[in-house]
C-alpha cells in the first residue's frame, strides 16, 4: 500500500500514528481519520508500517510470510527498523517538511509492544534502535485502540489466511496489549487510549476529541 494524499490545509504539520492489536478495529479508525481530516480541509499522506515504500513492502511480506515463522525476534526487530528508516527518509520526513499531517498504521509503539513485549526483547534494544533510526522524531498524537485479546481474536477468527502474527498464541498478543496499555500510561499526553470494544459512533467521538487539540491548533477564531 503507497501513501495516499487527501487534500489542502493551513495547520501545522503533525505525525499521527494508530496503534493496536488484531483485530482492534485499525482499519475503520483510519478510514475515519481520512474522512476527518478531509472535513477538516487538512493535507494528508496515509501510510503503514510495516510497508509504506517498495522495500517496505518486500520486508513487510517476508514478516508476515509463514514460510519464517521460526524468524528470530532480533533479526524480525532489525527488519521492521530497515523499513522503518526508509519509510522515513522516502515519505514520513518530506511529508511533515512539505507541511502535510502523516497518519500511520502503526510505527515503534508496536515495535515495543510486538518484538519488546510479545518476543520478550524487551525496551533496550528497541530505544537504542528508535534512536538511530528517527533521532528525535516521534509522533505528535498516538491513537491506541484498545481491546481485550479474546475480542480482538474473536474478530479475526472468521478472517481465514491468517498471517504469521495473525496465528501467534494469545499469551503473545496479552505481552503485546500489556506493553501498549504500560505505554499509554507513560505518556498520557501522546498516546491516547480508545475504548475500541465499543460502538463505531462511540470509537469515532473518541478519536475526535483525542485530536481536538491538534485539529484547531492554528485556526483562527473571529
Amino acid at each position: 500500500m503507497g501513501p495516499t494524499t487527501i487534500t489542502n490545509a493551513t495547520r501545522p504539520a503533525r505525525f499521527i500514528t494508530v496503534e493496536g492489536i488484531e483485530g482492534a478495529g485499525k482499519t475503520s479508525c483510519l478510514d475515519y481519520l481520512a474522512k476527518l481530516l478531509r472535513n477538516q480541509a487538512i493535507e494528508a499522506v496515509l501510510t503503514r508500517e510495516p510497508g509504506g515504500t517498495s522495500l517496505g513492502e518486500a520486508v513487510r511480506a517476508l514478516l508476515l510470510d509463514h514460510r519464517f515463522r521460526g524468524m528470530a525476534g532480533d533479526a524480525e526487530t532489525l527488519l521492521v527498523f530497515a523499513a522503518r528508516a526508509q519509510h522515513l527518509a522516502e515519505v514520513i520526513r518530506p511529508a511533515l517538511a512539505a507541511g502535510q499531517w502523516v497518519v500511520c498504521d502503526r510505527f515503534t509503539d508496536a515495535t515495543y509492544a510486538y518484538q519488546g513485549g510479545g518476543r520478550a526483547l524487551g525496551a533496550t534494544r528497541v530505544g537504542l534502535l528508535e534512536h538511530w533510526a528517527q533521532s528525535e522524531l516521534r509522533p505528535d498524537r498516538t491513537l491506541y485502540l484498545d481491546v481485550p485479546v479474546t475480542v480482538g481474536l474473536g474478530r479475526i477468527a472468521s478472517r481465514g489466511n491468517l498471517d504469521r502474527f495473525e496465528s501467534e498464541r494469545q499469551a503473545f498478543f496479552e505481552r503485546v496489549r500489556c506493553v501498549y496499555l504500560e505505554r499509554c500510561r507513560a505518556e498520557p499526553q501522546r498516546m491516547r487510549r480508545i475504548e475500541a470494544d465499543g460502538s463505531r459512533e462511540a470509537v469515532h467521538t473518541q478519536i475526535a476529541a483525542a485530536l481536538a487539540d491538534l485539529l484547531n491548533d492554528g485556526v483562527e477564531t473571529r
